[in-house]
Parts: structure tokens; C-alpha cells; sequence
């Protein structure tokens, strides 16, 4: 399916004129943009209540966009988190989950990290959202995939959940060997809070901001910034967008080095899309993506990467552009 089949979003006015912009369409969106099927009409693709269904979803697997780098990676962690999260009657439990992961010449053993992605329901089937890199060097990778989830046991109600998994890999032994993965971080984000912060109810109510799972469960655990979820609902005024990641299921260091990123501490949050445009698809408006950044900055962000450089910029904070953030806008805050 290809990436990104919808015309260009409607100009918007500038942030800060204090006028919320009316939000488009009814329920659905349709995830045409990154391969990935269609989103449920909220703000968040998270665990929802069961609903009677006679089957479950047959979702179209996920597919690289033409712009990705190095869109072999992001295939193989790609293909192995469906693997992983998607069983018929009779093939649910870890073995039938090892047989699957050897079939795509992987390791048997990776079923065994799986964590939420495998449950005991009867059936599953997962659907890829997003894959976007947590870092991507010359000989290894992080990437982040962001999925939704259908469970149901015996004849109950289909179940709405999901999850993100940070897939490691490594360049394969030999020239033209696929990449190899040598592990899985599923995303934890914890129990909820008792009770959230006004911002952090208003990012949950904003049907413009989307959420998948792992990161709508950060924000209900109370362990993001306050500065986030502000600068989100600013941002929100301008544009509608998809968040990928918030604190879990992100790597706990800036991939290949030692510096802590800012993600687990709930200190930033990446964007895939942005007005119904992926980030990665050449085709997005640069004259978008440039605003989205430059706005992201004066809501207070010391630290906003993206694919390109904001006309004027040089690299450096606060703007930054490199391989891994060709597909997304990181968006970042200090403590």
C-alpha cells in the first residue's frame, strides 16, 4: 500500500493567534500514509472496550516508505513483531511463537521477549502503525514499531489493545545477509495514576493529537513533563499530528553513544505525521515540516531533529537533522 494517498492538508494559521483550528472529517483516519490500514476515531490507539465482532480485522501488513533509509531494516523488525503478535485457533502460545520467529530465520529464543505482544487469547492479529528508527548506524539499529492489537479468547468480544517494541539489530555476517535481531525492549510504561494533571486530561481529550498505545499509557501513568504535554496541545492548535513515541518503548540512551535521552524521563515526544502527511514521504510540503519544527521550538523545546534543517538553520540546537530523523520530528525539553 503506498505511503501517503491523501491531498494536502488545509493551510492553518500561525501558532499563537489563539484561534483552535476545527477538526477535520468525522471518526476515521485512514493510515493509508504510512501502509498501515485505519486508526479508530479518538485521539489515542490504545486499549479500547471489547467489541462484538465475528472476526477479527484482517489489516494489510506494513510496508516501507520508497524514502526510507535503509527500508530492509525496518522490513525485518517489521515482519517479526507481526510474526510475534499475530496467531490463528490452535497457534497461540510461545512455541507455535518460536516456530514462527525460526521460520523467518531469526531466533527462536526472541518469542520468549516478546512480553505483551504474546497473551493467551484463543487469536491475535497485529497491525504496524508506524516504524520509525530509534537510531540507525552503518552496522546496527533500533527500531521502533508501533502496533495495534486484536485479541479474542473462545467466542468472546474482540479486544483493542497495542504496544511498541524497540527491535535491535545488526548488520548481517556476510555482504547481503539480512540483518540479524538481537533483541526486543517492549514498552512498560506502568500502572495508571490515580489521578492526572488538567494538561494531562486535555492531551488525552485532544482528538488532534494521536496516541497509540504505549504512549497514551504514558501519559495516564502521570510520568511525562508538564512541558510536553504543553507544548502538545500548543501544537495542537495548528496542527492535527501522530505521536510514535513519548517515554516507553524508546531506547534508554541516545542510540550509539552514552548520553541519556530525553525520552524515558517523559521529557520529548516524536511525530510521524503531520496534517494526514508522513514525515518520511518526500512528497509531505518541507514548508510544513519546517513549521512543525519551528513551532515546536517556541513552545519551549531546546531540542528539535528532523529531516531537514529549517530554512536558515545550521545543525546544532536547537535544531538538528540526521539519518534517524529522516521519518520523524523529535521534539525535546530539559529538566
Amino acid at each position: 500500500m503506498p505511503r501517503d494517498p491523501r491531498p494536502a492538508a488545509a493551510a492553518t494559521t500561525p501558532l499563537g493567534m489563539g484561534r483552535r483550528a476545527v477538526l477535520a472529517g468525522a471518526a476515521g483516519l485512514a493510515l493509508g500514509a504510512s501502509g498501515c490500514g485505519t486508526a479508530p476515531p479518538r485521539n489515542a490507539m490504545g486499549s479500547g472496550p471489547p467489541t462484538p465482532a465475528a472476526r477479527l480485522p484482517r489489516p494489510a501488513a506494513w510496508r516501507p516508505a520508497p524514502a526510507d533509509i535503509r527500508p530492509d531494516v525496518k522490513l525485518r523488525a517489521v515482519r517479526l513483531v507481526e510474526a510475534l503478535g499475530t496467531w490463528g485457533r490452535g497457534a497461540g502460545g510461545t512455541e507455535k511463537a518460536r516456530e514462527r520467529v525460526a521460520a523467518l530465520g531469526l531466533p527462536p529464543g526472541l518469542a520468549g521477549q516478546a512480553g505483551p505482544l504474546l497473551s493467551a487469547a484463543d487469536e491475535a492479529v497485529v497491525q504496524v502503525v508506524d516504524a520509525q528508527y530509534g537510531g540507525i548506524l552503518a552496522d546496527s539499529a533500533s527500531v521502533l514499531v508501533v502496533c495495534r492489537q486484536w485479541t479474542r479468547e473462545g467466542g468472546g468480544p474482540v479486544v483493542t489493545g497495542g504496544t511498541t517494541v524497540d527491535v535491535r539489530l545488526a548488520q548481517g555476517a556476510t555482504a547481503g545477509a539480512p540483518w540479524s535481531v538481537g533483541g526486543l525492549h517492549p514498552a512498560d510504561p506502568g500502572p495508571a495514576a490515580g489521578s492526572l494533571p488538567e494538561a494531562a486530561r486535555r492531551v488525552l481529550a485532544e482528538r488532534r493529537i494521536r496516541l497509540p498505545a504505549a504512549a497514551e499509557a504514558d501519559i495516564r501513568n502521570g510520568g511525562v513533563h508538564a512541558a510536553v504535554l504543553r507544548s502538545m496541545l500548543k501544537l495542537a492548535e495548528r496542527y492535527r499530528f501522530d505521536v510514535s513515541v513519548v517515554r516507553s518503548g524508546h531506547p534508554l540512551n541516545v542510540f550509539g553513544t552514552d548520553r541519556p535521552s530525553d525520552h524515558p524521563p517523559g521529557r520529548a515526544f516524536d511525530v510521524w505525521r503531520i496534517d494526514d502527511r508522513a514525515v518520511v514521504d518526500p512528497a509531505t510540503p518541507r514548508a510544513l515540516v519546517e513549521a512543525f519544527m519551528r513551532d515546536a521550538v517556541a513552545t519551549g523545546s531546546y531540542n528539535v531533529g528532523g529531516p531537514v534543517l529549517p530554512a536558515g538553520g545550521s545543525p546544532g540546537r536547537p535544531f538538528f537533522s540526521d539519518d534517524t530523523h529522516h521519518d520523524h520530528v523529535h521534539v525535546g525539553f530539559g529538566s
